[in-house]
């Protein structure tokens, strides 16, 4: 009895060191793939503040917890085990669904800098007037859960790649880790931002001058970063977009346009000198989001004129 006691309890201390080594295993694999899905992270930072400009600001952090909530429902229920079944069963499909996200956000960003330009709108703005608050809402989360989807989609698709020599169990592991810290990064975030004003407000009623001149500065800078965020929120739609297509184009062996813009990016950053890295990664992203600009109108045009689909469309 005894000695099956001890072999027992040695059992059980194999299995807790290999637990311990895979969590390990865990950590340093999120840790390496948080780190390469950085500028998508930025991007959805960016995105999703346009989701509830112009509306009330009581009703700005429930909007952002629906979405938050419909971010981690992206990535753990649907993603999460759609990206390792695929990785699975078919690899190969993984970098067709990437392109379809990347059209997908042309067609987004390119529908925004139309409806700048004076193009028509397709769906209802905050410049509208809104018969159904309530639904409108609800058309707005629904539009940033969608936005949400696909840039998930990259960020979780980065992570796979940098995991793909690991186990079944550590690639589960960073992908529910990675989707998890993104999406609270991301949305806490997005929170404070849309939330500055009332800190400025509430500053401003302090009795010290220098709390109130700050609250000042917040409650009028406020509209400015928001503003400022939509277009970079524009922008990066059409970035990243633009950058899946042309990864996505070369990975199928199409490698010209791809290897055009990288020819750019090396020209640029071999005059350049000390500001060569920032100027070079700027070339190439400014490349990447015309290829999507470019894209996108095409997407628009045929979903608008040709197939008549669209209409009511949210863009926030």
């Amino acid at each position: 009895m005894p000695g099956g006691l001890v072999a027992l309890l040695d059992d059980v201390s194999i299995i807790a060191r290999a637990a311990a080594a895979s969590a390990d295993d865990i950590g340093v694999a999120a840790s390496r793939a948080g780190t390469k899905t950085a500028g998508v992270v930025i991007d959805d930072a960016a995105v999703t503040p346009s989701y509830v400009t112009g509306l009330s600001p009581a009703r700005e952090l429930p909007i952002i917890w629906n979405i938050t909530k419909g971010s981690l429902k992206n990535k753990l229920i649907i993603l999460l085990p759609g990206a390792l079944l695929l990785s699975w069963l078919l690899p190969s499909a993984i970098i067709f669904i990437l392109m379809l996200g990347g059209g997908y956000l042309s067609y987004e960003g390119a529908e925004k800098v139309m409806e700048k330009l004076g193009s028509e709108k397709h769906g209802l703005t905050v410049d509208d007037e809104i018969a159904d608050p309530v639904a409108f809402e609800k058309q707005r989360v629904a539009g940033a859960i969608r936005t949400d989807l696909i840039l998930s989609a990259e960020i979780m698709a980065i992570t796979l790649n940098e995991v793909a020599a690991e186990d079944f169990i550590v690639r589960a592991g960073v992908l529910a880790i990675v989707g998890v810290a993104v999406t609270l990064f991301v949305y806490g975030a997005v929170a404070l931002i849309v939330k500055l004003d009332d800190i400025g407000l509430h500053l401003r009623a302090k009795t010290s001058e220098l709390a109130q001149r700050f609250g000042q500065f917040l409650v009028t800078s406020v509209p400015y970063l928001l503003t400022t965020l939509s277009f970079v929120g524009t922008i990066a739609m059409l970035w990243v977009g633009g950058g899946i297509i042309l990864h996505s184009l070369h990975e199928l062996g199409l490698h010209g346009p791809s290897d055009w813009a990288h020819g750019v990016q090396h020209m640029v950053e071999g005059v350049t000198g000390g500001l060569s890295g920032i100027l070079g990664w700027a070339t190439y992203a400014g490349l990447s989001a015309l290829a999507g600009l470019g894209l996108g109108f095409v997407l628009a045009f045929v979903i608008h004129n040709v197939l008549k689909v669209g209409k009511t469309h949210d863009h926030g």
